[in-house]
């Protein structure tokens, strides 16, 4: 049973800064692009950022350049989205996703709606107020 499963939501500051993990278990996901989308409220979901496994490269929404960085550690099975800066507008669940094909989770980054990933996890809600 493959499972992604998301931590590090909570509730921080405008300006503030955390750091959410996507902690994957029942197969190895080092070959995989993943990446991390969220959704707020009456919102559609959207792409925030993607890494490659073929070779690590990364891309990023441009509301979130500069003030998030995605990483992974292939030994520990987990994908990281550090997030600085944090604004009111980010606020929404964000989810983790996987699949072995890298041009499914790249074009996903723009286009959600029009990817179905192999594997998502179940969110974890980031709240960014005073």
């Amino acid at each position: 049973q493959v499972h992604l499963v998301e931590s590090g939501g909570g509730l921080v500051q405008p300006g503030g800064s955390l750091r959410l993990s996507c902690a994957a278990s029942g197969r190895t996901f080092s070959s995989y692009a993943m990446g991390w989308f969220r959704q707020a409220p009456g919102k559609e979901r959207e792409g925030v950022s993607i890494i490659k496994g073929s070779d690590g490269s990364t891309d990023y929404a441009d509301s979130v350049k500069g003030r998030f960085t995605i990483s992974r550690d292939h030994a520990k099975n987990t994908v990281y989205l550090q997030m600085h800066s944090l604004k009111p507008e980010d606020t929404a669940v964000y989810y983790c996703a996987a699949d072995r094909i890298e041009g499914s989770v790249v074009g996903a980054l723009k286009w959600p709606a029009y990817y179905a990933l192999d594997y998502w996890g179940k969110g974890t809600l980031v709240t960014v107020s005073v």
